[in-house]
């Protein structure tokens, strides 16, 4: 098509959550018309792959973060902020070359930092402009968080997924006492939006308990470990799905606990409102699927990884959702205090989405 627009989108690459919210986002310009075309690499590639099969893939590696097994992340993310800022470096000398390859009108990068263009309108999607770090740690956060703001201006415009009100749903993360100076407030973005009506026929749900693991490894494997051997002794029916979009395999353990490598988005939705319940990671994206559809749920942070920290406290302060961390996770306990949490209904009509991408038309 002559003079259509191109719109390239750079998701970070720890776990599938900031592919996962660009869902809507790419739904969104395709439907005002945009070419998409999606550099990202390992699991976020393979997931939107697998969401939109007829748009355009550049396989585009970010830095490569190991995360520790043990609970250290944030010491472990400030001894290799020089590899980071590197890489930010090299990712961005990259972009330049893909933006140039794709004949780019719009970039939108999810929470990569080196993903902005001198010449090219650019967005930075993130939750967090205001950066958490542990109590020990806390002499630096005004340092990190003028690291963030800087990359920040290089872009555009910063996109907040989050409702700017009674601080949102993610509260002091997305609501800093200076808000970056090009930042907007776009709502929750959740690859549930298309559709947020019950299934017919799901009245009576068919599994107790929905397990959605996700995020980097090795943590991925170790929850899903714990969560495994406490099911053993658990006599529920549980539904699990492991996050694994590079594979499609389902398989049944014990007649009750159903597998599922990976979901898509459909059937994801489908399986979350057959269930009572759903246990996952306090990762935002995971938290905005959650109450798009309106489901109770146990969130369970990533250990070290003091943004889903902040927001599981947050969310359990007020008495919305139940969460407890890895290390002493009781699935049973965890399963009877939830009842007290009733979860949340939030939802977005996606029209300050539009007005921000049609800027940029």
């Amino acid at each position: 098509m002559p003079g259509r627009e191109t719109a390239l989108i750079c998701p970070l690459d720890w776990g599938i959550g900031h592919a996962t919210r660009c869902v809507p986002v790419i739904s969104k310009l395709q439907a005002l018309g945009f070419k998409v075309v999606v550099a990202a690499s390992g699991r976020p590639l393979e997931f939107i792959r697998k969401e939109y099969p007829g748009i355009s893939f550049i396989d585009f590696p970010g830095t490569n973060i190991h995360y520790p097994r043990n609970d250290r992340f944030a010491f472990k993310m400030l001894q290799l902020l020089p590899k980071l800022l590197f890489g930010i470096w090299h990712e961005h000398q990259t972009l330049k070359k893909i933006a140039a390859q794709t004949n780019a009108t719009l970039i939108i990068s999810d929470n990569r930092f080196g993903c902005w263009h001198s010449n090219i309108p650019s967005v930075f999607i993130t939750h967090q402009p205001n950066i958490q770090v542990p109590g020990n740690l806390k002499f630096i956060q005004g340092m990190l968080n003028s690291i963030n703001y800087w990359f920040i201006k290089q872009y555009n415009s910063c996109w907040i997924p989050d409702f700017e009100s009674h601080l949102g749903l993610a509260g002091a993360l997305s609501h800093p006492r200076r808000l970056p100076a090009n930042a907007h407030f776009i709502g929750v973005l959740s690859r549930f939006s298309k559709s947020v009506e019950p299934f017919a026929g799901y009245n009576q749900p068919e599994f107790d308990i929905l397990v959605m693991l996700s995020g980097p490894e090795p943590q991925r494997t170790i929850l899903e470990e714990k969560i495994l051997r406490q099911l053993v002794s658990i006599n529920l029916q549980v539904a699990m799905v492991r996050g694994m979009p590079e594979s499609d395999e389902a398989y049944v353990l014990d007649n009750r606990i159903h597998v599922f490598t990976h979901l898509d988005s459909v059937k994801l939705q489908e399986l979350i409102q057959r269930s009572v319940l759903v246990i996952c990671r306090s990762g935002y994206s995971s938290i905005m699927d959650i109450v798009t559809l309106g489901k109770r749920a146990i969130f369970i942070p990533t250990p070290g990884q003091t943004e889903q920290e902040y927001l599981s406290r947050y969310l359990m302060e007020k008495k919305i959702y139940f969460s407890m961390n890895q290390e002493e996770f009781d699935l049973l306990y965890a399963f009877e205090m939830s009842k007290n949490y009733p979860g949340m209904v939030l939802q977005n009509d996606y029209k300050d989405l539009e007005m921000q991408i049609r800027s940029f038309m």
